[in-house]
């Protein structure tokens, strides 16, 4: 099931973490620094010593809600000073974690790290930072990042709860050839929906009426977008047929 709900409620997790190419970023900066990998992990022994990590400095007030600043040891760059000055390319860690999925793909060679990013990209969150907490995503953005954790599995079934919600116009047809991707590899992808701009493409339609809420319920059609305009019962077939 892959809906709009957030992937997560801390400061901890972000785009990289969760498509899992942080892990190969960190080896390597690893080759080319000669430290362990775990350096490079602001969960683990790079973190600052005064925000754990975080990035920001929590303070719990009381009645009120709780204040959140910038940690002034590491300026929010989440690493200690020692881990900082190690570079790859010219870069800290921090410095790629400040940079967009696009800006990334452009900077790493590696075809492993390439792949993961290209992923992403082809979702539509090429411009997102790859350090960009997981809590801060919209529902439409978190929807994606699932998406695209998927694009490589086969033989899955796959339930869409109106995905696209906020998204642009021009978005759409990209949201289309990422199903398609999908279906391809064997998958069924089963998408409950409204949009008659997605709606128009599916491979089978079960149409569900004749009105919403508790007037509704019943099932009116199930069939190809090419029958459906034929049926007089539903709403759905009249107002696609202008479209197909």
């Amino acid at each position: 099931m892959i809906d709009q709900t957030p992937i997560g409620k801390t400061s901890r997790g972000n785009a990289a973490t969760f498509i899992g190419v942080f892990d190969l970023i960190r080896k390597e900066f690893s080759l080319a620094t000669g430290k362990e990998a775990s350096l490079f992990s602001f969960n683990s022994k790079g973190a600052c010593p005064k925000c754990n990590g975080q990035g920001v400095l929590t303070f719990e007030l009381h009645f009120l809600d709780s204040v959140k600043t910038m940690c002034d040891e590491c300026e929010g760059r989440r690493y200690n000073f020692d881990v900082l000055e190690l570079k790859f390319n010219g870069n800290s860690i921090a410095d790629i974690l400040d940079m967009t999925i696009d800006q990334a793909y452009d900077f790493f060679i590696d075809p492993k790290i390439r792949k993961h990013l290209s992923v992403l990209k082809e979702v539509g969150l090429g411009y997102l930072r790859l350090g960009q907490s997981l809590s801060t995503l919209s529902g439409g953005e978190a929807q994606r990042l699932k998406i695209a954790n998927e694009l490589t599995k086969e033989s899955n079934i796959y339930i869409m709860d109106e995905p696209t919600t906020g998204l642009h116009m021009s978005d759409i047809d990209n949201f289309y050839r990422i199903i398609r991707k999908l279906v391809d590899k064997n998958n069924t992808v089963v998408i409950i929906e409204h949009n008659l701009d997605i709606i128009k493409y599916a491979d089978w339609i079960i149409d569900l009426g004749p009105e919403g809420g508790k007037n509704g319920g019943e099932l009116i059609f199930q069939g190809t977008p090419e029958s459906i305009v034929n049926n007089k019962k539903s709403y759905t077939g009249s107002f696609l047929k202008n479209l197909l």
